[in-house]
Formats: C-alpha cells, structure tokens, sequence
C-alpha cells in the first residue's frame, strides 16, 4: 500500500520550493489509514496542491492537515488566493473551471469537478469552501478497520 499524502507533497517539493510559497503541514500521529483507490487519489491530491501552488498569494503559505475525526479520516488543503474569487464553490466545480476567470488559456489539469468525482469514487466525500480570499477542500475518508 501507497502512503498517498506525504507521497504527493514528497514527490512535488521542487515544485513547492520553486513557487516561493510554504507549505504547513499536519499530519495527526499515528497516519490513518483508509480503503482506497491509491492511483486516484494521488491524482486528486497532486491536482489540489498544484493549483494551491497556481493561484495562491505570493509570500503565503499552503496548508495542508491530515486528522483523524471519530471514524473518519479528514484532509484539509487550504490557501489564500492571489485574486479575488467572483464565483462560488458550485461554479468552480463546473468541470474544467479555472480559478481565474481573467486567465484565456485552456486548464490542462485534472479540474476540480473531476478531483471531487474521483474522491466520491474512492469512497469519500469532498467539500470545498470559500471564505473571502481562502480557498478551503476538506476530504472525509472512513478510516479502515
């Protein structure tokens, strides 16, 4: 079995160190552990870090928790924007929606409504909010027995 969450953030350091941005990180002791599809819910982390590293304030931090919460293993991934959002989290979850609705290049990612439709297809439940300029996506996983 993958160790998905420090994998991801492992695996994407220069990316994380070349954005100028930090990430802070907390993850509970001991890991918890969930059934799941490994591969895609790599992909869903991989997506929701690169776009906290696209389109976060210069000179803030990404964070980045892992807790567990009764039964439930819950991820939360949360930034600050570096513009301002003018649409709502039902918006941004249309596929292939961009963050920026200045920027007229296509999205070549994997898209947030796909991120959600993979983590409902690991078996878990994906939320996103958006809080005046914080950009929140909290992951619920049952944790396996």
């Amino acid at each position: 079995a993958r160790n998905v969450t420090p994998e991801t953030a492992e695996e994407m350091q220069d990316k994380i160190e070349a954005s100028g941005l930090g990430l802070k990180t907390e993850i509970c002791e001991p890991p918890v552990e969930v059934v799941s599809d490994g591969r895609r819910l790599y992909r869903v982390l991989q997506n929701l870090l690169d776009n906290a590293l696209k389109y976060s304030l210069a000179g803030t931090r990404i964070h980045f928790s892992l807790q567990k919460s009764g039964g439930s293993a819950v991820l939360t991934i949360r930034n600050i924007a570096g513009y301002e959002m003018d649409f709502t989290a039902d918006e941004i979850l249309e596929r292939f929606a961009r963050g920026d609705k200045s920027r007229s290049s296509e999205g070549s990612g994997l898209g947030l409504s796909i991120a959600q439709a993979f983590t409902q297809a690991c078996g878990g439940k994906f939320r996103l909010e958006i809080d005046g300029d914080m950009f929140k996506v909290t992951l619920t996983f049952t944790l396996s027995e």
